[in-house]
């Protein structure tokens, strides 16, 4: 007898699921069986794909770092138009907005998750690395503009900046902060 339904790109839909799931109930609620049943298939179809749980995880993380780079590109076409605090302010709220605080406390919480990610990710915290990278990329980009001073740290800039938005966002159960303080979090840091 056939459990589920028939899935159409069976390892985005079971990530979707996971993405769910963890959004809705944190990491301890994370499980092969939670992703499964909101994903409406039977528990082995994750283990045709995925060699087991961690390694699923682990693929669930580097394709949703892989989704920055969209992010990426649109912030670094920014560089030179609008406002920097603006541009910054967009790209961390939405950075924050999505599954990437969840993704963050996902791999605190799992020790065998950050040791397979190791090696895609060899410092720092998944997803706020690469997101930090994203943020330098595009200072960079203003100060060769002209709207970041040249002597401005970039890299002690990017780190505050990625650092304390996590902050702001960390409490997936609290109220979110608005776009008008993150906003006026990264006036107050930016170099005049």
């Amino acid at each position: 007898m056939p459990t589920g339904v028939a899935l159409r790109d069976a390892r985005e839909q079971l990530f979707d699921a996971a993405e769910r799931v963890l959004l809705r109930e944190g990491p301890d609620g994370l499980t092969s069986r939670a992703v499964t049943t909101e994903a409406g298939c039977a528990k082995g179809v994750l283990h045709k794909y995925f060699t087991d749980f961690d390694g699923f995880l682990a693929e669930l993380v580097l394709d949703r770092i892989r989704r920055l780079d969209g992010q990426a590109e649109v912030l670094l076409k920014s560089a030179g138009q609008g406002s920097v605090a603006g541009n910054l302010t967009a790209m961390l709220t939405e950075l924050f907005g999505s599954v990437a605080v969840a993704i963050v406390s996902l791999t605190i919480s799992r020790d065998s998750l950050r040791a397979r990610l190791r090696a895609a990710v060899p410092t720092g915290v998944p997803i706020l690395t690469e997101a930090g990278q994203v943020l330098l990329d595009y200072l960079a980009a203003e100060q060769k503009h002209g709207r970041i001073p040249p002597e401005a740290d970039l890299n002690t800039l990017g780190l505050t900046l990625i650092g304390s938005t996590h902050l702001l966002f960390a409490d997936r159960t609290g109220t979110r902060p608005t776009v008008a303080e993150v906003r006026a979090f990264v006036e107050s840091v930016l170099p005049r």
